[in-house]
């Protein structure tokens, strides 16, 4: 897969209301870091259909996505997910998935009836994800769009196993970063100038609340290109030299 761009989905409306404490984001995140690579965008939605289905269509409108999705896919009447995924990407049906009926009576016998039999109505031509936990399948769409529990335990696993699969090599990602000893505003002249392949971001700080005058600003460079990296970082430390503006530096690759 060329150039995919990562989406986390974490629906849940006891995380909005904080019943629950979310424990995806903060691994996906770090999952992703250890091939070079990063989430487009991260989104934790209530437990509403409409929501979730145009969530899920602008997911889709993006270039070359990926999504995990976390909860929703169980048997409960509030477990949406199964359902607006066929909606968002499909024809919107929910045909029985043999494979994953086979499985949930082989785990459950009798007691997967009535309701725990409804996790194998799935989209059409979904595929189905391996639970390490206790077998009961998730399921993906297109080799792209990933739908997993709510729990980690089942989840993580399959998250690990997918970016392998997807981006089995690492790719390096070459970051310069400094700490400049000036208003944020400051450099946005040399801002303006960063080519567009280059992902930058400047932190501002305000080292002493007593002191209004105590700005600094922390700027990050990064591309996967090593040339271009140390070229645009240059940039800022070339202007920062020119006016004698007293900076730190940190470079490093991931």
């Amino acid at each position: 897969m060329s150039s995919p761009h990562f989406f986390a989905l974490i629906i849940g409306t006891e995380i909005l209301n904080r019943r629950r404490e979310d424990a995806h984001f903060d691994f996906v995140t770090k999952a992703l870091a250890a091939k070079g690579y990063k989430l487009s965008a991260s989104f934790i939605i209530e437990d509403d259909p409409a929501l979730i289905v145009q969530t899920l269509k602008f997911i889709a409108s993006q270039p070359n996505p990926v999504l995990f999705s976390f909860g929703g896919i169980g048997s409960t009447p509030d477990d949406y997910t199964r359902k607006c995924a066929a909606i968002a990407l499909r024809d919107g049906s929910l045909p029985v998935h043999e494979e994953a009926k086979e499985i949930i009576e082989k785990k459950l016998g009798e007691k997967a009836y009535p309701h725990s039999i409804k996790m194998a109505q799935l989209p059409k031509g979904a595929s189905l994800l391996y639970n390490p936990v206790n077998d009961m399948p998730a399921f993906s769409l297109d080799e792209r769009y990933f739908f997993m529990p709510g729990f980690p335990e089942m989840s993580h696993p399959m998250v690990e196993e997918i970016i392998n699969r997807l981006v089995p090599t690492k790719r390096v990602y070459y970051r310069h970063t400094l700490t400049a000893q000036t208003k944020e505003s400051t450099l946005i002249k040399v801002m303006e100038q960063m080519p567009k392949e280059v992902e930058f971001s400047s932190l501002p700080k305000l080292k002493d609340e007593a002191d209004l005058a105590s700005w600094e600003v922390s700027i990050s460079v990064a591309s996967h290109d090593e040339i271009q990296a140390r070229q645009a970082f240059k940039m800022f430390t070339d202007y920062l030299e020119l006016y004698k503006i007293t900076y730190t530096r940190e470079d490093r690759s991931n």
